[in-house]
C-alpha cells in the first residue's frame, strides 16, 4: 500500500498545473518524494548497510539538490508571502527547513529513526508545499499579476 501510495503522489505533483514561476520547484519535489520514499524503505528494512547507503545518498542530494532549492524558496518566495501577510506558512517552511539541515547533518552517523525521520519530514513538506504553500503563491502571482 505505501508503494501504491507514494506513486499516487508523484503522480499528483506531476499532474498539477502550475504557475510557470513554480513549474521547477514543483519538479523537483517529485525528485524529494521517490529520494524519501528510498530512504523510509531503508529505515524499517533494519539493515545497516541499506541505511549508511541510503544516508550517504540521502546526504549527498541534500546538498547537491535539496538545500539549493531551499535557497531558492528562502530568497525568492518567502520574501513574497511575508508581504502578503502568510506569517504563519512562512513559519512552516523556515522550519521544516531548519529541522531537515538538521537532520541532514546526523544522516552522517545514520540511524533508523533519523533516517525515518528525514524520510517522514521531506514527505510531509513537499505535500505541505505542494497543496498549501503553493496554492497561496500562486493566489500572489495571480493578484501581483505575474
Amino acid at each position: 500500500m505505501g508503494q501504491e501510495n507514494t506513486e499516487y503522489e508523484e503522480s499528483e505533483t506531476a499532474r498539477m498545473k502550475r504557475h510557470q514561476k513554480l513549474q521547477e520547484l514543483s519538479r523537483e519535489h517529485h525528485g524529494a518524494l521517490k529520494l524519501a520514499q528510498q530512504a523510509k524503505r531503508a529505515a524499517m528494512s533494519g539493515d545497516q548497510t541499506q541505511m549508511e547507503t541510503t544516508a550517504s545518498a540521502c546526504i549527498t542530494a541534500f546538498y547537491s539538490e535539496l538545500d539549493p532549492h531551499f535557497l531558492v524558496e528562502e530568497n525568492t518566495l518567502l520574501p513574497l508571502l511575508l508581504a502578503s501577510g502568510e506569517d504563519k506558512l512562512v513559519e512552516r517552511v523556515q522550519n521544516d527547513h531548519r529541522e531537515l539541515r538538521r537532520l541532514s547533518v546526523l544522516l552522517q552517523h545514520p540511524e533508523d529513526r533519523t533516517l525515518l525521520g528525514f524520510a517522514e519530514l521531506l514527505i510531509a513538506h513537499v505535500r505541505f508545499e505542494e497543496r498549501e504553500l503553493f496554492v497561496v503563491l500562486e493566489a500572489c502571482f495571480d493578484r501581483a499579476g505575474v
